[in-house]
């Protein structure tokens, strides 16, 4: 009898904390800080994400950033070089860690995958040196006040692109190792990886060149006669 008894309280105790949960979960929680969206950066990342190839992924990526005050070229250029960076730097991770895997097993194909696959490393490994290096020359850049236009303010603008380029090349040169015809679960993962980078790189290169125009512009004008 007092088993008995001893259950039916452990059942109305696990029934009543299950209670509790639901309606927990189903009222927000005074102190649980809500998400706020700034509306003037939604409107102003929606209206830079479409001059680029892939506006979709664009607004996937700076969607988040859009609780700041995000209103201006050189902010957002940063904002987006970071996370093609940031991109990056998880592929070579993940393509380090499949290499690790190709290399444990020892038949002829794996060698051959392992071989194209450091290939593909190799290039995103620059591929985060050239978004690193651009990266730092940008906030060397934002520290120039923006009315001086001269040649250094164009090295450094030309730096950027440079090397976002050159990153935006590696990217699509490790996506050229794997075609997409009949290839492994794992090959098309890596692809898709690979692939992702090169595309926020481009939108990131974009994104740049629009902050570099008003730089461009006005020193072409300082030339006229």
């Amino acid at each position: 009898m007092a088993q008995l008894v001893n259950l039916t309280l452990l059942l109305v105790m696990i029934l009543l904390l299950s209670l509790f949960s639901m309606d927990a979960a189903a009222k927000p929680s005074i102190n649980r800080p809500q998400r706020r969206y700034n509306p003037q950066t939604i409107v102003y990342i929606k209206a830079s994400c479409q001059t680029t190839l892939y506006p979709n992924l664009c607004l996937r990526c700076l969607y988040k950033f859009a609780k700041s005050n995000i209103q201006s070229p050189q902010h957002l250029a940063h904002v987006a070089l970071s996370v093609s960076f940031s991109r990056a730097l998880y592929t070579r991770d993940y393509l380090l860690q499949v290499g690790k895997q190709f290399k444990a097993l020892k038949n002829s194909n794996n060698r051959r995958d392992y071989v194209v696959l450091q290939d593909c490393l190799k290039q995103i490994n620059d591929s985060v040196d050239q978004l690193g290096f651009s990266i730092k020359e940008l906030e060397r850049l934002n520290k120039i006040p923006n009315t001086l236009i001269n040649d250094g303010v164009l090295w450094h603008i030309s730096n950027v692109e440079t090397w976002v380029s050159t990153a935006l090349t590696d990217a699509r040169t490790c996506v050229d190792y794997f075609p997409g015809h009949r290839m492994s679960k794992m090959k098309a993962t890596i692809r898709g990886k690979v692939l992702n980078v090169a595309q926020v790189t481009s939108n990131a290169l974009a994104i740049f060149h629009k902050y570099a125009a008003k730089y461009q512009a006005a020193a072409q004008a300082n030339k006229r006669p």
